[in-house]
């Protein structure tokens, strides 16, 4: 039944005859005939309850997908869904904090009382919840520890040099790398075999001595009581391959939404099918044309396949009227994803006119790149575009180097996306380590870490403290009292032993048990770090943040699971500069938007990347990619394509220049859609033509310059 076609609940009557009822908004109203259908699918069924075969959303760029999941949940509630019985699943936790206040903003216009969600959140933070709530079914702790990626890191590198593989004798893969080994094997579902042949071959030889790793580093995860980011969906997915248990937590939920769909692994995909293996309920959203993140294991196919996946098929509504972008805009980015051999077809619309072509500008090199891109983007500041509404995006984040130096020359501040987070910061690691500790005294990489803080306090000292401890966690208080600290940190020690005391009490109250903490660790931070008044500021920013959780559980597991980035992205000042230009990789801009966008080094080897060009699959998301960065433009769109770049320090012939390749995506059908801007030409030589009657060093002119 279409949803416009679904009646609204009754007004209620009206009590007297000179009053008249006042009809309730309708939560579907403003949308448009593609966003309605999407957010009211759905039919009353016999038994009054309202239900929704399996249903895609294809939602191109720009086309209000989050509105549509955000009105479908209102609507949902309306027709008398108990929001306990909602499940929304988001991919950060932002975007599910943005969808509920807005759900529950559309059912408070329509009805009195407040109306919460408590099931809303990402894949990670709810299988944590489900987690701990199915402990004992699933031979977990409930008082697990999550491990961030930072954290995890290092365990790995314990069990590495445990193994004897950190030896210097052998290029043995660093931890790091290692982790993503270990990531991409779980997220796939792949065998180690095929993960290494495909995206890991340097590392091909080591298959035993990994799979040796890994073994050693889920034991020592279990043995000290802590998962990683990766285990809260692989323990999830296990705990769904028992169909009772399936059943149970799939019963729980009448509707299952998830947002960006085409971002999924394939655990995610299982888990969503285990839970509801006959669709009903379940509907996903999703733009496959955005899937860019095969990296992190995520799957094109899930979303590709997803109406196949039932009998009778999924339903597919598809939006495609853009409100972000002018049509020009538009027209390159459709001409550009028609090449994808694989999609769910879209045609995006502009929803408003005008709008100028896009430009495909030429450069001799990355200078000139740099030089064209600083010039255009004052010149849009100037015509009344702030430098906040512009944005220079890139493949790689090393691309714009050269231009970092000519924004920085010619005094233009830039905000550079994609810097250290909060738990990759030292003392943010530090103050943290405590409370995981204290959380979970299994925890011997948070008590490895906090041990290590005070003076004197070495490798072997902090192991022989954990050692007095041993099997018995509940003793944590007692061993570092009878502990005999080394003379250079007794001061601090009883400090620390008074901080731990606080944060092991049971009455002790959340978020005050933070101050002491931070007492504590202040003389430690000045000690330790230069900085330390602006890292001072960034403990003053993580109090306000764990002001806003409960528990210390909640703010422990948050924080892991979906940290805010640091302040210290930023380049440049911004007390004294408040506008600034957004330089970004396209990964990290997607889902943002700005007036100008400026793409560079659209080249082949950049786009597509000269990693990807082996296999098709990885070709199609790099044209995905390019898809991406295109659609963040609204009103104006640039792509750069210097004709050589510089090449230092070649072994045999020293700097050089090589051709820059036009990228392979754009073809003649795409360029079509594009004004095309050459280079400048070439500066006649010296000591030819009219150049040689010139000065050769226009001493007036400098002199003119100086004021």
């Amino acid at each position: 039944m279409p949803a416009d076609a679904i009646a609204p609940p009754a007004a209620a009557a009206p009590c007297s005859t000179t009053r008249r009822a006042v009809p309730r908004p309708d939560p579907l109203d403003g949308l448009n005939p593609e966003q309605r259908a999407a957010a009211g699918f759905g039919e009353r069924g016999p038994d009054g309850r309202f239900d929704s075969p399996p249903l895609l959303i294809v939602a191109g760029a720009g086309t209000g997908k989050t509105a549509t999941l955000a009105h479908r949940v209102a609507h949902l509630v309306m027709q008398g869904v108990d929001p306990m019985r909602i499940l929304l699943l988001t991919f950060s936790r932002r975007a599910a904090q943005e969808m509920t206040r807005r759900a529950e903003r559309l059912v408070s216009a329509a009805r009195p009382g407040p109306v919460r969600l408590p099931w809303a959140g990402t894949f990670h933070s709810i299988g944590a919840r489900l987690l701990r709530e199915y402990a004992d079914r699933v031979g977990l702790d409930a008082s697990f520890g999550i491990l961030d990626r930072g954290d995890a890191a290092d365990l790995v590198d314990v069990v590495r040099h445990e193994l004897g593989l950190s030896s210097t004798r052998q290029r043995f893969p660093r931890k790091d790398t290692c982790l993503a080994i270990y990531s991409q094997r779980v997220n796939s579902g792949w065998p180690l075999e095929r993960v290494l042949h495909e995206a890991f071959p340097w590392c091909s030889q080591w298959r035993d001595e990994l799979s040796a790793l890994f073994r050693g580093y889920v034991e020592r995860k279990q043995a000290n009581g802590v998962l990683d980011y990766d285990d809260l969906l692989l323990w999830w997915h296990a705990a769904m391959s028992d169909p009772s248990l399936a059943a149970e937590v799939g019963a729980r939920f009448d509707h299952v939404l998830v947002d960006e769909y085409q971002d999924t692994n394939a655990l995610q995909a299982q888990i969503l099918l285990a839970m509801k293996p006959g669709g009903r309920g379940l509907a996903v959203v999703g733009d496959d044309a955005q899937s860019i993140y095969a990296f992190r294991a995520a799957d094109v196919g899930n979303i590709l396949d997803f109406p196949a996946k039932f009998e009778p098929p999924a339903q597919r509504i598809t939006l495609e009227l853009n409100y972000r972008s002018v049509q020009p805009v538009l027209d390159a980015a459709n001409a550009l994803i028609a090449q994808a051999a694989r999609q769910h077809p879209k045609t995006l619309r502009a929803s408003r006119g005008g709008g100028a072509r896009p430009q495909l500008v030429s450069v001799v090199d990355e200078r000139a790149q740099a030089d064209w891109v600083v010039d255009a983007v004052l010149r849009h500041r100037e015509a009344a575009v702030p430098l906040k509404r512009q944005a220079v995006l890139f493949r790689s984040s090393h691309h714009s180097a050269t231009l970092e130096i000519e924004l920085a020359r010619r005094n233009v501040p830039f905000v550079k996306h994609g810097g250290l987070k909060f738990l990759e910061a030292a003392h943010i690691k530090d103050l943290l380590s405590v409370l995981r500790w204290a959380e979970n005294p299994r925890n011997a990489i948070a008590g490895f870490r906090a041990l290590q803080l005070m003076s004197g306090v070495g490798p072997a000292t902090a192991q022989r403290c954990l050692d007095a401890i041993g099997g018995a966690p509940s003793r944590l208080l007692e061993a570092l009292r009878g502990f005999a600290a080394p003379a250079a940190a007794r001061d601090e020690w009883d400090g620390f032993v008074a901080v731990m005391a606080g944060l092991l009490d049971p009455s002790a109250r959340w978020p005050a048990q933070l101050e002491p903490v931070r007492r504590w660790y202040q003389p430690l931070l000045e000690r330790r770090h230069d900085d330390a008044a602006v890292r001072a500021a960034d403990l003053d920013m993580l109090q306000s943040i764990a002001a806003q959780f409960g528990t210390r559980e909640r703010f422990l597991t948050e924080l892991a699971l979906d940290p805010p980035q640091a302040s210290g992205d930023l380049a440049g000042d911004p007390l004294r500069d408040e506008d600034y230009l957004i330089l970004s990789t396209v990964h990290s801009a997607k889902g943002q938007e700005w007036d100008a966008v400026f793409v560079i080094n659209v080249n082949d080897g950049n786009f597509p990347n000269e990693y990807a060009t082996g296999r098709a699959e990885s070709i199609d998301e790099e044209r995905r990619l390019l898809y991406v960065a295109v659609t963040r433009a609204r009103d104006s769109l640039y792509l750069l394509e210097p004709q050589r770049y510089h090449v230092t320090q070649q072994p045999r012939y020293g700097d050089a220049y090589v051709h820059g390749a036009r990228s392979r995506f754009l073809t003649d059908a795409l360029l079509e859609r594009f004004d095309r801007v050459g280079p400048p030409p070439e500066a006649t030589p010296a000591g030819t033509g009219a150049a040689s009657a010139a000065p050769k060093v226009d001493v007036a002119a400098r002199i003119r310059q100086m004021w």
